[in-house]
């Protein structure tokens, strides 16, 4: 009987611990892009240690399989004077205690729950339990009931009558909030306040600015503004301090007095207009030590500092194409062994070469964003990327890190994954640098996915829209010039050599995976935009990283002896180009309605149009980059002269 008397006396005791913390709030859906969802928790005690605690988010769908999709470790966090925790996005206002990434928590029907325990306890996709349980909240948008959720939670003694709660709609401004006899009820979110209105309401001050974003030189003005006017001086410190962002970076007062009676104090801070090329920088406003009882509405304010003495490179854009001068950085011998090759043989000798597992490196998905900081960087300002097919800069920073995409930049396929079969996995989202990497070979496919010959920065709705197109269906924006299209087909002639699996077809395949077209569009754009500078330097960067280069921009010609005109001949490098050709000189587009543009030169030239018979129609000098031909429909032959370079391209006018 004793024994007896302590079990229930013990298993009392444990529901007790059970009850000092549970689910207060939950916003789940927010309009728009949902960064606004939080989690609130209350204990019973106000200031309660939270160690040894964790939050879990179950996935109810038939894909999540009621398993773990995130979760939340609580150690070394404590509830406020009101006995509450709320964890949120930085977008979350008043600013949360806990954050968490934004637009992480699912609409339902899922669950989240507390248990006893650590992160540790519940990797990805680990099944819903009722071991450890504290607090469960099954909820949704209106969903039908997460039948797998309820069953499980449904057999802890605490939760047999458990139901699903509905916070509204998709889209809903609500919030589901535990009433104070245990139910729920839907309305306007509270967070940092009791549902009931109870309890300490917090003086909470937010931060402003004039802009976000400066120069160097720039005086950047940043309110701090109570919700209400404070009944003491109230005097508070603030940092700018981000990463390569320091004090050295800028100057004014970062500690400021709220005065007795009042609600409002500025600051002035000049961002130093140094002579150092450090990149744009983002400074981030944080509070650093608000008093009791005010509590920050907003946090983690990110501004722009722009640099104005990025570099220029001494080669130009796409769009302003020069040629000669960066060289290959290729090691000596490197194409050595293709001579005398041609058809299946000559393939294979090059894929033996930009395969080669002994020197071949693939880095991670994450590893190529910073690859194409540096290869794809805009050659006219070196804080920006240059982006593939809108064909402009945009500043390496605004990296697209959310759901929103407009104004940002990120990783173009140019052989698509859906159209490829490769993929990413988990070790793909870590940036680990150029000296961590996986071996690789010809059947690493999955590698094709991380390959920066064939990534390319690109705007993130432009990307979106571009989707899985074949080339030829897709042809870039309109009013784009198309300096994109030759540097595209290279990666795609690069990636059908590199991996087995992929394949360059005619016309546009449907639904075979490992097959991309058009071939016949590829190989015109490969003809009519020759590798220029810009290529040579992504080659050489890329190479310094995976250790392989692009053959196509190297040796542009052999695309000729693999899918194009002289398949079955032997192929054999070119020793050396001769000084009296202008051969990378681009004329397009061709056919034309009677403007030519002509790409490639680097300084005034002559151009003397003929007609087939060899009389000559006229002559001009180029100051422009671009040539109008005021002549009837026909064939002409246009000669361009500069320097002691000469070229002849036959011109089609509609």
């Amino acid at each position: 009987m004793k024994y007896n008397l302590l079990f229930i006396f013990l298993f009392f005791i444990g529901l007790q611990s059970f009850s000092q913390i549970v689910i207060n709030e939950l916003d789940c859906d927010n309009p728009g892009i949902d960064d606004k969802e939080f989690l609130e928790l209350k204990s019973d005690d106000a200031n309660f240690d939270l160690d040894g605690y964790v939050v879990v988010f179950f996935n109810g769908s038939n894909s999540g399989g009621n398993t773990s999709y995130f979760t939340v470790n609580l150690n070394g966090y404590t509830t406020d004077d009101n006995g509450l925790l709320l964890i949120g996005s930085d977008t979350v206002t008043p600013f949360p205690q806990l954050l968490i990434p934004a637009n992480v928590i699912q609409n339902g029907a899922d669950a989240v729950a507390i248990y006893q325990g650590s992160d540790s306890d519940f990797p990805d996709r680990t099944l819903a339990t009722i071991t450890n349980l504290v607090d469960v909240l099954v909820y949704g948008t209106s969903d039908p009931d997460a039948v797998g959720l309820l069953t499980i939670f449904s057999a802890h003694p605490n939760f047999t009558d458990i139901q699903q709660i509905n916070e509204g709609p998709g889209n809903n401004t609500n919030s589901i909030q535990l009433n104070n006899d245990g139910t729920y009820t839907a309305t306007t979110p509270t967070p940092r306040v009791l549902n009931d209105g109870s309890g300490i309401i917090y003086n909470s001050i937010a931060i402003s600015t004039d802009a976000e974003q400066y120069n160097e030189g720039d005086i950047m003005n940043i309110t701090f503004t109570s919700q209400t006017n404070v009944d003491a001086d109230v005097t508070f410190s603030f940092s700018l301090n981000n990463e390569g962002f320091t004090a050295a970076d800028y100057s004014g007062n970062t500690t400021v007095t709220i005065l007795n009676g009042e609600n409002t104090v500025s600051t002035a801070i000049t961002i130093i207009d140094d002579t150092e090329d450090e990149g744009d920088e983002e400074p981030i406003i944080k509070f650093q030590n608000l008093p009791y009882p005010y509590i920050p509405f907003n946090n983690f304010i990110k501004l722009r500092a722009i640099d104005d003495d990025f570099t220029v490179a001494d080669f130009g854009t796409p769009l302003n194409s020069t040629y000669g001068i960066v060289a290959s950085t290729q090691a000596n011998g490197y194409y050595d062994s293709l001579d005398g090759l041609a058809d299946v043989n000559l393939k294979q000798a090059i894929q033996d070469i930009i395969a080669n597992p002994d020197e071949v490196r693939a880095q991670t998905y994450a590893d190529v964003i910073d690859i194409l900081k540096e290869a794809d960087q805009n050659p006219e300002r070196s804080n920006e990327v240059w982006l593939v097919y809108l064909e402009k800069g945009r500043a390496k920073l605004d990296y697209q890190l959310s759901s929103v995409s407009t104004g940002k930049w990120n990783r173009e396929h140019t052989f698509p994954r859906s159209r490829a079969g490769y993929y990413s996995i988990a070790d793909d989202e870590i940036a680990d640098g150029k000296d961590i990497f996986w071996a690789t070979n010809a059947d690493s496919l999955r590698h094709g996915n991380s390959d920066a010959h064939a990534l390319r920065a690109a705007d993130g709705p432009e990307n979106s829209s571009r989707g899985n197109q074949f080339y030829g269906e897709y042809n870039g924006p309109a009013g784009t010039v198309g300096g994109f299209k030759g540097d595209v087909a290279r990666g795609v002639f690069y990636l059908a050599v590199r991996y087995n699996g992929l394949d360059l077809v005619d016309g546009f395949p449907d639904g075979n995976t490992g097959q991309f077209g058009d071939l016949q569009t590829l190989l015109e754009w490969h003809r009519n935009d020759p590798p220029d500078d810009f290529e040579m330097n992504r080659n050489n960067v890329i190479y310094t990283w995976q250790n392989n280069r692009n053959p196509f921009i190297d040796q542009p010609e052999m695309v000729e002896y693999i899918w194009g005109n002289n398949i079955g001949n032997n192929w054999n490098q070119s020793l050396s180009i001769p000084e009296n050709t202008l051969d990378a000189v681009l004329v397009y587009p061709n056919p034309t309605n009677g403007r030519v543009f002509i790409k490639g030169l680097n300084s005034n030239a002559k151009a003397t149009v003929y007609s087939l018979e060899g009389r000559a129609l006229f002559t001009e000098t180029l100051h422009n980059p671009y040539l109008d031909l005021n002549l009837s429909s026909g064939m002409y032959l246009l000669q361009i002269t500069s320097g002691e370079g000469t070229t002849i391209k036959k011109i089609v006018v509609r």
